[in-house]
């Protein structure tokens, strides 16, 4: 592991603190596992880390302790808070800074009270989901498991939606080991059928290992959309499989990234021969969406089960996504011809939605072993030494309750 400080003692006294998860529902993962708080004590010696309890984190208390992390209730002397999910408003702490997944940057409408007190309260915000090396590859993330358990959670649908199998929930496995020896060990699929996976990043390389611990296999986008197959078949398309240039430019995907509002989306045909869409994307705004609640009542749109990982609610790019599910109560019914939800699995003609937004908690302590570690290795450097390569201000959206250069599109929004 490599520090951007050059002898740690040297460091100011730091203290962190890991909070306990407080959005409903609730979330089992962890920013510090035990583990990994204990290797970020042993780097940086001037460092201190407190634990607030929890009865519903993956990790128990007691854990923590045998780990010598102290249990502290009230963090208020705490420098850092790290959680996972949104914090809850009435327990934010003033002036303090704050790492977490806001889900504030695309204006989602339902965390803009969230970001209005953290901008009263004077908090400083980092939001993991914008720490990228500087070519803007995303540095941590729990995306891998997402997939892992959204694409499972799909084919849970499947078989409870047909009757050919009841596959139990993935958190009562706990871990992704067991959860593929179960799978191997007793299901079976022989009926053959057609899935569709957008996207090409750690969720897609999740889905896709989950599909191949089904036996599923992958063919190339033009056999999936001509061929017949007598098995189960999944095929992955990335961004210039389901957009084109509206001019007619040839595609760069760099300058779809950059430009994403020039295009139009080429996913239709999929529609037309997938019987499961599976979306692992990462969605702007701008771009395209795949398809619409007008699209599905299409005479010849095919898809029944829609496993949305992404989960971009409030208009998102998935038609069919009307809100966010639960692990709790994963699935619900969409009823093309009025546009509506639908009990899950209540009639044969609707499209079953698993739209899930903390997929990764049901492998709780899988992902927040691989999500800590990454963490404390490749952005600690740069939070307690010196940001050199700009990783911890490209991601703060709040400096002192004030919204940064790169976050001041927000402000309209959040004062509207």
């Amino acid at each position: 592991m490599v520090s951007n400080i050059k002898n740690p003692e040297d460091m100011e006294k730091v203290k962190i603190g890991l909070l306990k998860e407080t959005k409903t529902p609730p979330d089992w993962r962890a920013a510090l596992t035990p583990t990994t708080a204990k290797e970020l004590l042993e780097l940086y010696p001037n460092a201190q880390v407190c634990i607030q309890p929890s009865d519903i984190r993956a990790f128990k208390d007691e854990e923590y302790i045998a780990a010598g992390l102290p249990l502290k209730e009230d963090l208020t002397d705490c420098d850092i808070l790290l959680g996972v999910k949104e914090v809850k408003i009435e327990t934010l702490i003033p002036e303090k800074t704050y790492m977490f997944f806001a889900h504030v940057a695309k204006k989602q409408d339902h965390n803009k009270p969230l970001l209005k007190a953290l901008m009263e309260k004077k908090i400083t915000l980092i939001d993991y989901e914008y720490l990228t090396r500087p070519d803007g590859v995303r540095m941590v993330a729990f995306g891998y498991w997402a997939g892992v358990v959204g694409a499972y959670n799909g084919l849970r649908a499947w078989g409870k939606k047909y009757n050919e199998f009841d596959l139990p929930p993935a958190h009562t496995f706990g871990s992704q080991q067991k959860m593929y020896e179960y799978i191997k060990e007793n299901i079976k699929l022989t009926r053959p059928f057609k899935i569709v996976i957008t996207g090409g990043g750690r969720v897609a390389r999740g889905a896709t290992d989950t599909l191949n611990a089904f036996g599923i296999k992958e063919v190339i986008p033009e056999d999936f959309l001509i061929e017949n197959f007598d098995y189960p078949v999944f095929t992955r398309l990335d961004p210039c499989h389901y957009v084109r240039h509206k001019q007619g430019k040839e595609f760069e995907l760099k300058y779809f990234f950059q430009h994403p509002e020039e295009f139009e989306s080429t996913f239709r045909p999929y529609t037309w021969i997938a019987d499961m869409y599976i979306a692992a994307h990462y969605w702007d705004p701008r771009a395209p969406k795949f398809f619409t609640a007008e699209d599905t009542r299409h005479p010849r749109f095919n898809i029944k089960v829609v496993a949305d990982i992404s989960c971009d609610v409030d208009n998102g790019p998935v038609g069919t996504t009307l809100r966010a599910s639960t692990i709790a109560d994963p699935f619900y019914d969409f009823n093309p011809q009025t546009g509506k939800e639908e009990p899950p699995f209540s009639r044969p003609e609707n499209i079953t939605v698993m739209a899930v937004d903390n997929l990764p908690g049901e492998l709780a302590r899988d992902s927040s072993e691989a999500f800590s570690a990454v963490l404390v290795e490749n952005v600690f450097p740069y939070l307690l030494g010196e940001d050199t390569d700009g990783v911890i201000e490209r991601a703060t959206i709040l400096k002192n309750g004030q919204l940064t250069d790169r976050f001041k599109y927000l402000e309209d929004w959040v004062n509207s």
